[in-house]
């Protein structure tokens, strides 16, 4: 392809005759693939069952390659949270975070969410995510997007980051910043990238990049790490960036990458001299991703703890007698779950998220949805199901080969044939596809229109 003039001068004086080696695209398309989402199923089960062509990752233990015209969107694993559809080589800065379960975990660009739910599924539901998305309209892809994946304990914010260092300082083990920037990995994928490239966005970019990994170092307790990460080549971003932040941070130690077993060492002549550049990572499109760059810093476990802000958790509410009948016949094990509310909605609170201050920031999701109380009776949402639908106690059993299947997902009634009158989880592969209420043998199909597959 042709990159702009601005790009290509600037590589080529870096990189010589390097330059067309490494922007050589390693395929002829934009890499496509999914990650497996480990809270449904692990990556094995995965490669065992799995009916479309997909190869294993050298990015990430999740990840799968998939043929570059393949589109799963419309497969009912994805539908289920199963999967989602990420280029492969974008799935490699969660993994480098190495999260354990019981951990409190940040992402502060978190928007679309496939970074996010790597993260959510390496706690196993164990620990708090705190999940931000500047954007309103993002942030509402995020909430979509966790809400498939069936993550019970994020609270997801529309925030900027400068407030949620100041409500929440060094209080998470591990954080993301997956940054803003120019963009000049997407090129290929999105021409857009390649029309609104400039020297001025470049500086725009590494100036907002810088603020953002302020405020996660400030974020992380002492002894935490932190990666950052873009999807761009530019110096000013990626390695100048990193050097300058340990230049004025003393407590942070950069970690050395070079056994991820993936990418090439990042470029010394991008960086002042004395950085170690080599211990950062770069992907190139000759390595067969479309262009990222990371770098894992760790915070000294001597270094200051800032005094917490008091945590005023949310308030409470009494379980209505409705949601009591309902959680004791179809979810026994949440019926002695607190409650919050949100509006006329009831909330299931994220575990752990007791320990955050988030009181006075914008919060698009703070737990698991559970529903309303209307006319006196129950109804129950849908992310209800899809956190917690392979626990319900009435379900109803499809797989891949069940002509129901495709049926459920155009949003049409399906026969009954193992669930029992009332509310019911409908489960394809053991994996939830949201509810439906039983009468007579039939399921009336309540998966949200927005999401059907209607062609």
């Amino acid at each position: 392809m042709e990159f702009p003039q601005d790009f290509t001068s600037r590589e080529r004086a870096l990189l010589g005759s390097r330059f067309d080696e490494l922007y050589a695209y390693a395929t002829p398309q934009p890499a496509r693939g999914v990650t497996v989402n480990t809270l449904r199923c692990t990556p094995d089960w995965f490669a065992a069952h799995v009916d479309f062509a997909a190869e294993p990752s050298k990015f990430c233990p999740t990840a799968f390659t998939t043929a570059a015209d393949y589109r799963p969107g419309r497969h009912p694993w994805h539908h289920a949270g199963v999967i989602y559809a990420q280029e492969p080589s974008a799935s490699a800065p969660a993994a480098l975070l190495d999260v354990r379960p019981g951990m409190r975990v940040a992402d502060l660009c978190a928007a679309p969410g496939g970074k996010t739910s790597q993260l959510a599924a390496a706690l196993q539901g164990q620990g708090v995510l705190l999940a931000n998305e500047f954007v309103a309209a993002r942030a509402e892809i995020l909430r979509q997007n966790l809400e498939r994946m069936g993550v019970a304990n994020a609270v997801i914010t529309n925030e900027d980051t400068a407030r949620l260092a100041a409500a929440m300082p060094a209080r998470f083990d591990r954080v993301l910043v997956d940054a803003p920037c120019s963009g000049e990995g997407m090129f290929r994928k999105e021409a857009v990238a390649a029309a609104q490239h400039n020297d001025g966005l470049v500086a725009h970019c590494a100036e907002l990049g810088a603020e953002i990994l302020e405020n996660a170092a400030a974020m992380l307790a002492p002894g935490g790490v932190l990666v950052f990460s873009t999807c761009t080549f530019a110096p000013a971003e990626d390695e100048a960036q990193i050097a300058a932040f340990l230049a004025k941070h003393p407590e942070f130690t950069l970690c050395d990458l070079s056994g991820c077993g993936f990418g090439r060492p990042g470029e010394a002549n991008r960086a002042p001299a004395g950085f170690q550049a080599e211990y950062t990572r770069r992907i190139w499109p000759a390595d067969g991703g479309e262009g990222h760059f990371m770098a894992k810093l760790q915070k000294a476990a001597d270094a200051d703890a800032p005094t917490q802000p008091k945590i005023k958790p949310p308030k409470a509410v009494k379980p209505p007698a409705e949601w009591l009948d309902f959680a004791k016949t179809y979810f026994p094990f949440l019926a002695a779950c607190p409650l919050t509310a949100a509006g006329e909605r009831l909330l299931l609170p994220a575990p752990g998220s007791e320990a955050l201050n988030t009181a006075k920031l914008r919060i698009v999701r703070g737990g698991v949805p559970a529903g309303t109380v209307l006319k006196k009776r129950f109804q129950p949402d849908h992310a209800l199901f899809m956190a917690y639908g392979a626990q319900c106690t009435n379900r109803e059993e499809l797989t891949l080969a069940d002509p129901r299947t495709a049926a459920w997902l155009r949003g049409e009634e399906i026969d009954a044939a193992t669930a029992q009158n009332g509310w019911c989880a409908v489960l394809v592969d053991g994996f939830p596809l949201g509810c439906g209420k039983v009468s007579g043998g039939r399921i009336k199909n309540h998966y949200p229109k927005g999401l059907r597959n209607l062609q």
